[in-house]
């Protein structure tokens, strides 16, 4: 086993205490020493944005337009379309638009790279990655990360760049590319950095998880803190009366910011080996399939293929932002042909991390999944329009 198959079964380990599927007497200590733990870490969240609020710590102000889209949970909001809207919709209005990201568990540089890099700077730095310069994809999945790697696959005329410091990575951009308005994708927690707008998604189905902080709870900060957003989107929203209260608990909290409903509606299958070979959903109707994923919530995920009519004979789920080895991919086609499965279907984000195959006795496809407005249409209108205008 290597060392990052043993963190991603202890994460799911995690995950299942802190939601209490599990109930072993192991679990019930644990569950005591993460709340312990989760009121320290809330009390150091508080106090870090204290000290930026009160200008005891300052944040960077870099001559260019910054829009921080963020959640305060951990994963499972549907982040990643949301900024593709915001990007390209921007980039389709005239700004030079460039997404900046912090490249979660994407492949780090090695030490030589680093030095070389640091000693070939003109700024004795070392530059960011540079994932997509807008017209070319420069980067694979493993090197940029999967989420940055997708934005860079389907968006045109963006920049994307991945780095810790996004100070850094918004200043190349800027000085590179000539960048007037730059994306913070999941910023609503980098504070270093001053956005001008703060966009904050809220997911429908699971708002806050059991509403504790991290390590008890995947609350990456206390509820309250949303009053800093200046737009919510309620993502995953089915348009129904039963999210008035959600709305109304969320408008006590932050009673400035406006709220937008918006959906992640499926588009087109895709073939993950084949890129172009699009097949409408309509092929899923009546088919056995066979389900794969690695990310936060495979449900909504499933739910999509059980909508769209097809009949889920196998299903199998690894940890959030897992990347697949070979082995696993041919067991995992052995078992779906035993379930007599007709098609394998994964999720975008999945499918960028899937390695090259000699065999594939069952098509696999991805599900390309897009935003949609529900509403207050008129609200994102006038976002992107504040955006546009500033």
């Amino acid at each position: 086993m290597t060392l990052r198959e043993a963190g991603e079964r202890f994460e799911q380990f995690f995950i299942e205490v802190i939601r209490e599927r599990r109930h072993d007497s192991l679990s019930m200590y644990l569950k005591g020493i993460l709340f312990v733990a989760s009121r320290f870490y809330r009390r150091a969240v508080q106090f870090r944005l204290w000290m930026y609020n009160n200008r005891v710590i300052r944040n960077r102000a870099i001559g260019c337009l910054v829009v921080s889209i963020g959640n305060v949970t951990c994963g499972g909001t549907g982040k990643t379309p949301v900024v593709e809207v915001f990007a390209r919709t921007l980039s389709q209005k005239g700004r030079k638009v460039a997404i900046l990201s912090r490249g979660y568990r994407s492949k780090n540089r090695s030490l030589l790279t680093k030095i070389k890099m640091k000693f070939s700077s003109d700024k004795g730095e070392i530059p960011p990655r540079v994932v997509s310069d807008g017209k070319n994809l420069l980067l694979d999945s493993i090197t940029a990360g999967d989420e940055p790697f997708m934005l860079a696959s389907n968006l045109k005329n963006v920049a994307v760049l991945v780095d810790k410091d996004r100070v850094k990575s918004g200043l190349y951009a800027i000085e590179k590319f000539g960048t007037d308005t730059l994306i913070l994708d999941d910023g609503f927690q980098y504070l270093n950095l001053k956005a001008h707008i703060n966009i904050l998604l809220v997911d429908s189905t699971s708002p806050f998880d059991n509403h504790h902080v991290l390590p008890r709870g995947l609350l990456r900060e206390p509820i309250k803190n949303i009053r800093r957003a200046d737009y919510i989107f309620l993502t995953k929203s089915d348009g129904s009366a039963r999210l008035r209260h959600l709305k109304a608990f969320l408008r006590r909290q932050n009673h400035m910011a406006e709220i937008i409903e918006c959906c992640h509606r499926p588009q087109y299958l895709e073939d993950v080996y084949d890129r172009g070979k699009q097949m409408p959903l309509s092929a899923l109707k009546g088919k056995r399939l066979a389900s794969i994923s690695a990310i936060a919530n495979p449900a909504s995920f499933n739910g999509f293929l059980s909508e769209l009519g097809g009949n889920i004979v196998k299903e199998t789920h690894f940890a959030d932002h897992h990347r697949y080895r070979q082995q696993e991919m041919i067991d995992f086609i052995n078992a779906a042909k035993n379930a007599d499965a007709e098609l394998i279907v994964t999720t975008e984000k999945d499918a960028v991390r899937m390695p090259r195959l000699d065999r594939r006795d069952i098509p696999i496809v991805f599900l390309r999944v897009q935003i949609d407005i529900l509403s207050g249409q008129e609200n994102f209108d006038q976002c992107i329009s504040r955006i546009c205008f500033i």
